[in-house]
């Protein structure tokens, strides 16, 4: 693995999620490519190819038989029922921090696949920031709304054991590392990289810390793509 360059920052998405491009890609606001939101018909997608492309994010053995939502211009609804407990659905780029220079690309799409915990208690933070972002709130909107609503109970404290697939290698996670490499994404609450060993010399755990999401996420590579071909064996 190479090393990374640069600190990590205290947030990440997509999940995406979400990313090792993300957290290389802080930037002061006279860098930002993408000041501010696209239209929302760019960051939308066909019904048939949006299932198609979430489905890639996880082996076929998880995602067939997943639930997989799409993305409307009012937030995401179900397309596909499941019968596993894993819900699949294409990231946008809000899934990122607000600070991220990729925040409002609408060429990012993450396919990711939650595993049932991370289905119930992760993914309803990233379905709420897409609410109030097509509702048309501002960056900073968003983060207030969304610690009223952890501070509410609205969304739930992460249960133990949730994690997501990012393995798709048709996956755009940034313009700095386009489909980077397939990997397992898994969430904790709070700061916890240092319990992990995350980010020390030789420890394949990579960490962040994500304060507006209130939860640490860890990522580990995989050594090939959900359609089992090799991945690359070092950053992109």
């Amino acid at each position: 693995m190479k090393k990374m360059k640069g600190a990590l920052p205290s947030a990440v998405l997509l999940y995406a999620a979400l990313f090792y491009p993300q957290w290389q890609a802080r930037a002061s606001a006279a860098e930002m490519p993408y000041p501010v939101m696209a239209p929302v018909d760019r960051y939308l997608m066909s019904e048939g190819a949006e299932i198609t492309l979430a489905r890639t994010a996880a082996p076929r053995a998880i995602s067939d038989g997943a639930e997989v939502m799409v993305l409307g211009r009012e937030g995401y609804r179900s397309a596909a029922k499941g019968r596993n407990g894993f819900l699949c659905l294409v990231e946008r780029s809000w899934g990122a921090a607000t600070d991220d220079r990729d925040f409002w690309n609408p060429k990012v799409r993450a396919p990711i696949c939650f595993n049932p915990p991370a289905a119930r208690t992760f993914a309803p933070i990233y379905l709420m920031k897409t609410k109030l972002v097509l509702a048309g709130s501002s960056k900073m909107h968003l983060v207030g709304a969304i610690a009223a609503a952890f501070d509410d109970k609205e969304l739930s404290a992460l249960e133990p054991g949730a994690m997501c697939y990012m393995m798709s290698r048709e996956q755009y996670l940034s313009d700095l590392a386009h489909s980077w490499h397939p990997h397992l994404m898994f969430f904790v609450s709070g700061n916890a990289g240092k319990s992990w060993g995350g980010n020390l010399p030789g420890s394949p755990v990579i960490a962040a810390n994500d304060p507006e999401e209130r939860a640490t996420i860890f990522l580990v590579w995989v050594s090939s793509w959900s359609d089992g071909t090799p991945a690359p064996q070092s950053m992109q």
